[in-house]
């Protein structure tokens, strides 16, 4: 018989605005038979802050962070032990649920930023955070029943190792084999991980980077009050049209919306004289041929969340991995002040 196991949450976020919510999330986690971890639950200890606090996110099974109207307290380096500890899960490669509150602007001032440099750095961690399994919150409330459904989801499509009570831990010899089998199983992990952020076998030999897309389109313009149609086209290099497209992809993004984008963007890059967006409509063919190239390179995926069902008939797309560490290659800034092709 299996032993039942309970599973390790690290919690982090801000603590003195966050109380409230901190209390309903542990609260979750406890009738979820999980064991809540955060840095307000241990004493003080003989070593430095930061290594305490890696070991105890080595130790967890899962990490969540809580992302409301403050930056947090500052590490000697100048970033918040809460950004910290994220991105120290992330490199761990554990299990990441982010909760960003829904209303930023609606959070009373007495539990905001002041500070305009804390402030710049709480909304680029808010758009980091936006990069993995994100959920919204209003209240604290509200943040207590979306972790225990999102929790409950994590466990059963990511199983975690767990902890199990003495009295149910097997032999010696078997435990041996359960540690080979983890270490193999870390292994893969990490080797999986690097292949997600590598192009698809085979993917060398399709169009893509420098080479170009020809883009046909309608153009509608009214000169003395008589409407003419022409059906110009535009050639882009496949880094163009990725440029153009991927940020509205970071979360997710309909499939409709990311036409606009594309459209937008040849409408500035040709300088199109339009009275209404609506003045310009790339062909069907041709924004199919590029979604399904970026699909084929490997830089874009169909969304797996679960749709309303006014949303359901319509496609979602978001980056993959790979797509994802592309597009900061091809648009992030270096010290330099210039952005860094990919290579």
């Amino acid at each position: 018989m299996t032993p039942e196991k309970r599973y390790q949450v690290f919690v982090s976020s801000t603590f003195q605005d966050l109380q409230e919510e901190r209390q309903e999330v542990i609260q979750a986690l406890l009738e979820l038979d999980c064991i809540p971890s955060g840095m307000e639950l241990f004493p003080a200890a003989n070593e430095d802050q930061w290594t305490l606090i890696k070991r105890v996110i080595d130790d967890c099974d899962y990490y969540i962070v809580i992302v409301a109207g403050r930056y947090g307290s500052l590490a000697p380096d100048g970033m918040s032990y809460t950004e910290k500890e994220y991105r120290y899960a992330a490199e761990r490669i554990k299990p990441i649920i982010t909760f960003l509150h829904e209303s930023p602007d609606k959070i009373p001032s007495g539990r905001c930023e002041q500070d305009p440099e804390s402030k710049q750095k709480l909304l680029a961690f808010r758009e980091l955070c936006k990069q993995r399994m994100c959920k919204t919150w209003t209240s604290a409330t509200d943040l207590g029943g979306k972790v225990s459904r999102s929790l409950i989801h994590l466990i059963k499509t990511t199983p975690a190792v767990g902890w199990v009570r003495g009295d149910a831990v097997p032999d010696e010899s078997t435990a041996r084999t359960i540690n080979k089998i983890r270490e193999e199983n870390e292994a893969l992990r990490t080797q999986l991980e690097g292949m997600r952020k590598e192009p698809p076998k085979g993917a060398e030999s399709l169009a893509q980077g420098k080479e170009t897309v020809a883009i046909c389109y309608t153009h509608k313009q009214t000169v003395d009050h008589e409407q003419t149609v022409t059906r110009p086209s535009t050639t882009m290099t496949w880094d163009e049209v990725f440029s153009i497209i991927a940020p509205s992809m970071i979360s997710e993004a309909a499939d409709y919306y990311i036409r606009q984008v594309l459209r937008d963007g040849i409408i500035k890059r040709e300088k199109l004289n339009v009275g209404s967006e609506y003045d310009v409509a790339i062909e069907s063919g041709d924004y199919h041929k590029i979604m399904v190239q970026l699909r084929a390179l490997g830089l874009i995926r169909p969304s797996e969340e679960r749709r309303s069902v006014k949303d359901r008939g319509t496609t979602f797309w978001s980056l993959t991995e790979y797509g994802d560490d592309y597009m900061n290659r091809l648009l992030a800034i270096s010290s330099s002040g210039q952005s860094t092709p990919p290579s």
